[in-house]
């Protein structure tokens, strides 16, 4: 996407990816859009297939107690999310770099940083048994949480904020119509659960569980027996089932590196944050960071002006800890923690009672789900 975005500003760049596009384009991924990343998409003309095939949701239902409350988001911040998974958006800017003839490098191995000191740092990378030198004005490191770039920070410089929750999601793709036209977030003495989609005929579910779970100890009939019982209603709504054809267990867990710079490498989305996906932020932080990037670019490079770029880091944290407080929250509100005391129970039926009467506290928790203004 900064890519994209510096290619419509007239500033080159080149994008180095060590996975190959097939794979890249088939990893599914969860896709809850804000609203400013979809305006972003289409302010950038990549909203077409967005929105013939994106799903538009105005509102999210809250599952407790047997029953369902709907949080009307539209109604609340005249703003909406739109579902489109990640590696759709993925699909999209890759066509749209590559109609443009954009440099990207996919299967790159042996990347390294050097002269990080200089104002002319390098990336040295192997791609098709060749080996190359980059000489750049700045490294980018979108590069997620296991990538060079915030290694190469320095230690003395970074802090880093880390927390881990004692629980993960045990995630399904499942082969079945929606059983909501709307997300449903569900708290039960058993743990969380989620109902998702993908597409008319694609669903993602997901229920809480231990981190260390094995996918082969859950049969198809024990993961329906748990996720209706965690998703039952006096409501007359039921879970639609079909063929589970992917299983997969995810952590969960918090991170933030500041500063989000060091001379000319800068890091953004996951190679700087992290957030557990209960409020479904991670990839629309990734794209706030770059849009912050790439007017400090345009500022640079335009005007010779560096203010922008100097407070790249102090700007992006700033909505990085909104996101990271929002989504501890929900994760707190929604989840069983280890042996959670029947007092503890109590208040989260408390709050979540409150959260859906309470005009002020539903306004609140919409404000933070479609996404602060980019």
């Amino acid at each position: 996407m900064l890519s994209h975005l510096l290619h419509l500003q007239g500033i080159e760049s080149v994008v180095l990816e060590t996975r190959s596009q097939q794979a890249v384009e088939s990893t599914i991924r969860a896709g809850v859009l804000e609203q400013g990343t979809v305006d972003l998409l289409n302010q950038t003309g990549l909203g077409a297939r967005l929105a013939r095939e994106g799903a538009k949701h105005q509102g999210i239902r809250l599952a407790f107690d047997g029953e369902q409350h709907r949080i009307d988001l539209t109604e609340l911040t005249d703003r909406e999310i739109t579902v489109y998974a990640q590696h759709e958006v993925l699909k999209d800017l890759i066509a749209a770099r590559q109609a443009a003839q954009g440099q990207l490098l996919f299967e790159v191995e042996q990347v390294s940083l050097q002269q990080l000191e200089s104002a002319r740092p390098q990336i040295h990378y192997r791609h098709l048994d060749e080996d190359h030198i980059i000489s750049c004005d700045f490294v980018i490191g979108c590069d997620g949480f296991h990538g060079i770039c915030r290694a190469a920070m320095p230690g003395g410089l970074r802090k880093d904020y880390t927390r881990v929750y004692p629980f993960g999601w045990f995630g399904i793709l499942v082969e079945a119509p929606p059983s909501c036209d709307e997300l449903i977030y569900a708290r039960h003495a058993r743990g969380f659960a989620l109902v998702s989609t993908r597409s008319a005929q694609v669903q993602r579910m997901y229920f809480q569980c231990d981190p260390q779970e094995k996918v082969e100890d859950w049969s198809d009939d024990r993961i329906w027996h748990e996720l209706e019982t965690r998703l039952e209603n006096r409501n007359g709504w039921s879970l639609k089932q079909g063929k589970i054809f992917q299983k997969n267990v995810v952590g969960m867990r918090s991170f933030v590196t500041e500063p989000m710079r060091y001379k000319r490498l800068l890091l953004a989305g996951d190679a700087a944050h992290i957030v557990p996906p209960t409020g479904a932020k991670g990839l629309n932080l990734a794209m706030a960071d770059v849009r912050l990037l790439a007017q400090a670019l345009e500022s640079l490079y335009r005007q010779g002006n560096w203010s922008h770029l100097d407070a790249y880091s102090e700007q992006a944290l700033r909505r990085v800890w909104r996101a990271e407080h929002f989504s501890w929250w929900m994760t707190n509100m929604l989840h069983t923690q280890g042996e959670s005391s029947s007092f503890q129970q109590r208040l989260q039926l408390s709050e979540l009672q409150y959260m859906v009467k309470s005009r002020s506290a539903m306004t609140m928790l919409a404000e933070n789900y479609v996404g602060l203004p980019f």
